[in-house]
């Protein structure tokens, strides 16, 4: 985890960018609300457009899991020592129980590992408190050095 604090005022810049450049994330209008190192938490407003079942109202599971996986890589870039990128390996969601119609999702994602390639992290989406979760999530993330590495162009394989 990182103990550096300029480095870490560089991830406080770059991980809202993560949730707000990210065009599904931002079109379900995911917002930090919290980071710290190897930890982030954010919010998921109620949206009708987020409804899986029309007759109930409740929010389809797809943007639970698509919070929590953004999230818990939002808290694997924060407790990185060096800028790198990551990409999910794997992601278990155990659904608890349904979201309250008209109210909005929060969610909390920590990076309790890391090795020299992968994150390891654990979330937990709820509406007041994690003592009554909605769904919780555990997740691997691949971890990618980016130094040197250069834009491709369209049509150009990344083995080129």
């Amino acid at each position: 985890m990182t103990d550096n604090p300029d480095f870490f005022d560089l991830i406080r810049q770059y991980a809202p960018k993560v949730i707000n450049t990210v065009p599904y994330a931002r079109t379900l209008g995911f917002e930090l609300v919290d980071l710290e190192p190897g930890r982030a938490v954010a919010k998921a407003p109620y949206k009708p457009e987020m409804v899986g079942d029309v007759e109930t109202g409740i929010i389809h599971g797809g943007v639970i899991t698509a919070l929590l996986d953004n999230l818990s890589g939002v808290a694997a870039i924060s407790a990185l020592t060096e800028m790198r990128s990551t990409a999910t390996l794997d992601l278990r969601i155990d659904y608890m129980r349904p979201a309250d119609v008209g109210r909005d999702i929060m969610a909390e994602a920590e990076c309790y590992h890391m090795t020299r390639t992968v994150a390891f992290t654990r979330a937990w989406a709820y509406h007041d408190s994690k003592d009554r979760v909605i769904a919780t999530a555990s997740g691997t993330f691949a971890l990618n050095d980016i130094k040197g590495r250069r834009p491709q162009t369209d049509g150009e394989d990344e083995d080129e």
